[in-house]
């Protein structure tokens, strides 16, 4: 079996054209995309052996369902130990709005620090 290969000339160079297999698109979600974006920036080697290893979408996919799940998590936990009910909701609801957000802020962080960045 004879594989032929072509090149296309840059300056003085031959280089292969080089094309990477066809992958299965799937849904990679917001903390997948900013797992992407992380190890394009920071981590290049990764993220290139990933990448040419056809598995940086299995990747991806994996570090958005356990980051969305640990995120879910965090924010019910967090609101029960702070006492965020729907009766404060009822009550109060600009109160209630504050503290939520703080919660989910404080749940981005630790995602952030635990999955994300790891």
């Amino acid at each position: 079996m004879s594989i032929k290969i072509t090149y296309t000339r840059q300056g003085d160079y031959n280089l292969p054209n080089l094309k990477l297999l066809e992958q299965e698109q799937r849904e990679i979600g917001i903390w997948g995309q900013r797992r992407r974006r992380y190890l394009k920036e920071r981590h290049k080697i990764l993220y290139y052996n990933l990448l040419t290893r056809c598995k940086l979408i299995d990747h991806l996919t994996d570090i958005n369902e356990e980051a969305q799940g640990m995120y879910d998590r965090l924010v019910k936990q967090l609101a029960e130990q702070e006492g965020v009910t729907e009766q404060l909701k009822s009550e109060d609801q600009m109160l209630w709005v504050t503290k939520m957000n703080n919660i989910r802020n404080q749940a981005q962080e630790l995602v952030y620090t635990e999955i994300i960045y790891q």
